[in-house]
Protein backbone atom coordinates (compact mmCIF):
# COMPACT_ATOMS: atom_id res chain seq x y z
CA UNK A 1 0.00 0.00 0.00
CA UNK A 2 1.44 3.59 -0.95
CA UNK A 3 0.45 6.64 -0.01
CA UNK A 4 -1.82 8.38 -2.75
CA UNK A 5 -1.16 12.12 -1.39
CA UNK A 6 0.43 14.32 0.92
CA UNK A 7 -2.95 16.31 2.18
CA UNK A 8 -0.57 18.24 4.48
CA UNK A 9 1.17 19.69 1.57
CA UNK A 10 -2.30 20.29 -0.64
CA UNK A 11 -4.33 21.57 1.91
CA UNK A 12 -1.96 23.49 4.43
CA UNK A 13 -5.19 25.48 5.77
CA UNK A 14 -6.92 22.53 6.08
CA UNK A 15 -4.38 20.50 8.31
CA UNK A 16 -3.65 23.47 9.85
CA UNK A 17 -7.58 23.91 11.09
CA UNK A 18 -7.01 20.59 11.88
CA UNK A 19 -3.78 21.17 13.99
CA UNK A 20 -5.84 24.15 15.80
CA UNK A 21 -8.56 21.56 16.82
CA UNK A 22 -5.67 19.00 18.04
CA UNK A 23 -4.29 21.92 20.09
CA UNK A 24 -7.06 23.04 21.43
CA UNK A 25 -8.40 19.74 22.77
CA UNK A 26 -4.47 19.65 24.32
CA UNK A 27 -4.92 22.77 26.52
CA UNK A 28 -8.92 21.53 27.33
CA UNK A 29 -7.79 20.06 30.61
CA UNK A 30 -8.69 16.53 29.85
CA UNK A 31 -5.83 14.46 31.31
CA UNK A 32 -3.69 13.86 28.40
CA UNK A 33 -3.53 9.70 28.94
CA UNK A 34 -7.11 9.74 28.86
CA UNK A 35 -7.35 11.49 25.61
CA UNK A 36 -4.21 9.00 23.74
CA UNK A 37 -6.32 6.29 25.09
CA UNK A 38 -9.58 7.39 23.83
CA UNK A 39 -7.47 8.08 20.26
CA UNK A 40 -6.46 4.68 20.56
CA UNK A 41 -9.69 3.21 20.95
CA UNK A 42 -11.04 5.32 18.29
CA UNK A 43 -8.19 4.45 15.62
CA UNK A 44 -9.06 0.57 16.61
CA UNK A 45 -12.47 0.88 14.94
CA UNK A 46 -11.62 2.83 12.30
CA UNK A 47 -8.65 0.34 11.63
CA UNK A 48 -6.25 3.07 10.91
CA UNK A 49 -2.71 1.66 11.24
CA UNK A 50 -1.05 5.11 11.06
CA UNK A 51 -2.92 6.52 14.13
CA UNK A 52 -2.90 3.04 15.70
CA UNK A 53 0.78 3.53 15.59
CA UNK A 54 1.02 6.97 16.60
CA UNK A 55 -1.69 6.85 19.77
CA UNK A 56 0.63 3.59 21.13
CA UNK A 57 3.89 5.01 20.88
CA UNK A 58 2.49 8.23 22.60
CA UNK A 59 0.89 6.14 25.63
CA UNK A 60 4.52 4.45 25.84
CA UNK A 61 5.93 7.86 26.30
CA UNK A 62 3.63 8.83 28.72
CA UNK A 63 4.81 5.61 30.46
CA UNK A 64 1.48 3.31 29.98
CA UNK A 65 1.91 -0.07 30.94
CA UNK A 66 2.20 -2.16 27.20
CA UNK A 67 -0.55 -4.07 29.30
CA UNK A 68 -2.75 -1.55 29.47
CA UNK A 69 -2.23 -0.41 25.95
CA UNK A 70 -2.68 -3.91 24.77
CA UNK A 71 -5.92 -4.34 26.77
CA UNK A 72 -7.99 -0.84 25.19
CA UNK A 73 -9.88 -2.57 22.88
CA UNK A 74 -11.19 -5.50 25.87
CA UNK A 75 -11.66 -2.30 28.43
CA UNK A 76 -14.83 -3.75 29.89
CA UNK A 77 -13.17 -7.02 30.56
CA UNK A 78 -9.89 -5.57 31.87
CA UNK A 79 -11.12 -5.44 35.36
CA UNK A 80 -9.29 -1.92 37.14
CA UNK A 81 -7.17 -1.94 34.70
CA UNK A 82 -8.72 1.64 33.58
CA UNK A 83 -10.57 3.94 36.12
CA UNK A 84 -13.79 5.15 36.20
CA UNK A 85 -13.38 8.21 33.91
CA UNK A 86 -11.14 6.22 31.21
CA UNK A 87 -13.89 3.76 31.22
CA UNK A 88 -16.50 6.43 30.70
CA UNK A 89 -14.32 8.02 28.26
CA UNK A 90 -13.74 4.99 25.90
CA UNK A 91 -17.48 3.96 26.04
CA UNK A 92 -18.50 7.59 24.78
CA UNK A 93 -15.36 7.47 22.23
CA UNK A 94 -17.31 3.88 20.89
CA UNK A 95 -20.81 5.23 20.69
CA UNK A 96 -19.70 8.55 19.24
CA UNK A 97 -17.70 6.42 16.37
CA UNK A 98 -20.51 4.10 15.91
CA UNK A 99 -23.15 7.24 15.69
CA UNK A 100 -24.80 6.23 12.80
CA UNK A 101 -25.04 2.28 14.58
CA UNK A 102 -25.80 3.62 17.93
CA UNK A 103 -27.88 6.98 17.54
CA UNK A 104 -26.03 8.11 20.91
CA UNK A 105 -28.15 6.67 23.52
CA UNK A 106 -29.77 8.64 26.59
CA UNK A 107 -27.94 5.91 28.56
CA UNK A 108 -24.76 6.44 27.11
CA UNK A 109 -25.02 10.17 27.03
CA UNK A 110 -25.98 10.24 31.20
CA UNK A 111 -23.07 7.27 31.93
CA UNK A 112 -20.60 9.72 30.50
CA UNK A 113 -22.13 13.31 31.96
CA UNK A 114 -22.22 11.14 35.27
CA UNK A 115 -18.08 11.49 35.42
CA UNK A 116 -17.78 14.57 33.08
CA UNK A 117 -19.35 18.19 33.34
CA UNK A 118 -20.82 19.45 30.62
CA UNK A 119 -17.70 21.47 29.50
CA UNK A 120 -15.26 18.19 29.76
CA UNK A 121 -17.66 16.25 28.13
CA UNK A 122 -18.27 18.85 25.37
CA UNK A 123 -14.02 19.15 24.63
CA UNK A 124 -14.04 14.96 24.84
CA UNK A 125 -16.48 14.72 22.07
CA UNK A 126 -14.59 17.41 20.21
CA UNK A 127 -11.67 15.00 20.67
CA UNK A 128 -13.47 11.94 19.76
CA UNK A 129 -14.74 13.50 16.28
CA UNK A 130 -11.25 15.18 15.42
CA UNK A 131 -9.86 11.96 15.34
CA UNK A 132 -12.53 10.23 13.17
CA UNK A 133 -11.46 12.74 11.11
CA UNK A 134 -7.69 12.31 11.29
CA UNK A 135 -8.43 8.55 10.74
CA UNK A 136 -10.47 9.09 7.49
CA UNK A 137 -8.02 11.67 5.97
CA UNK A 138 -4.93 8.63 6.83
CA UNK A 139 -7.05 5.70 5.74
CA UNK A 140 -8.49 7.14 2.56
CA UNK A 141 -4.75 8.98 1.80
CA UNK A 142 -2.58 5.80 2.86
CA UNK A 143 -0.45 7.64 5.29
CA UNK A 144 1.93 4.72 6.04
CA UNK A 145 2.74 4.08 9.81
CA UNK A 146 6.00 4.72 11.14
CA UNK A 147 6.61 1.14 12.14
CA UNK A 148 6.52 0.03 8.53
CA UNK A 149 9.26 3.06 7.43
CA UNK A 150 10.97 1.49 10.32
CA UNK A 151 11.49 -1.63 8.26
Amino acid sequence: MSKRLDYNQIAPAGAKALGGVYGYVLQSGLAPVLVDLVYLRISQINNCAYCLDMHTRDLLKKGQPIEKIALVQAWREAGNLFDARERAALAWAETVTRVAETGVPDEAYEAAHAEFNERELTDLTIAISLMNAYNRMAISFRNTPQAALEK
